[in-house]
């Protein structure tokens, strides 16, 4: 843990105070584990390889980090934008987003004890939910259409 227990403030998301063990080293090491997952998943690897060269990606783990960072522990590491990129990959659709949360859910699993890796899953099907209907209203589908994906049917 990045500070003592008693001195760190309580974060709440969502109504539910977060876990004292979720700290810095556990979003490190999901971010991390994520991606190494990613690029080489048969789907998605030639994807985040084809628009991320190999030097860059240091620097997209580390913005990965702050946005987790931002997202979980409400620090204010992360000022980026994540949708623009994401609107720029014209492949990108259900069945990427489908993989990325079930490589996502195994990681968290894998990695965190159960109710950090349930906060973890809860926000990315958020997440995964909001840039689906995004690049389908990006592309003039018509989003009505766009269901949430949820961790029973991973």
């Amino acid at each position: 843990m990045n500070e003592p227990a008693r001195t760190r403030k309580t974060i709440v998301v969502d109504g539910v105070p977060l876990p004292e063990m979720l700290d810095e080293a556990m979003i490190h090491a999901v971010v991390h584990g994520f991606y190494d997952e990613i690029r080489r998943d048969a789907l998605l690897g030639p994807i985040f390889n084809g628009v991320i060269a190999p030097e860059a990606w240091p620097h997209h783990l580390a913005k990965m980090c702050d946005f987790w960072s931002a997202t979980m522990l409400r620090t204010s590491r992360y000022d980026g934008r994540p949708l623009p990129p994401h609107l720029a990959i014209p492949e990108l659709g259900e069945e990427h987003f489908r993989r990325w949360l079930t490589l996502f859910q195994a990681t968290v699993t894998r990695l965190c004890p159960p109710e950090v890796a349930t906060l973890f899953l809860e926000r990315a099907l958020r997440i995964a939910h909001s840039f689906r209907l995004a690049i389908a209203y990006n592309r003039g589908h018509d989003t009505l259409e766009i269901r949430p994906i949820v961790k029973e049917n991973l």
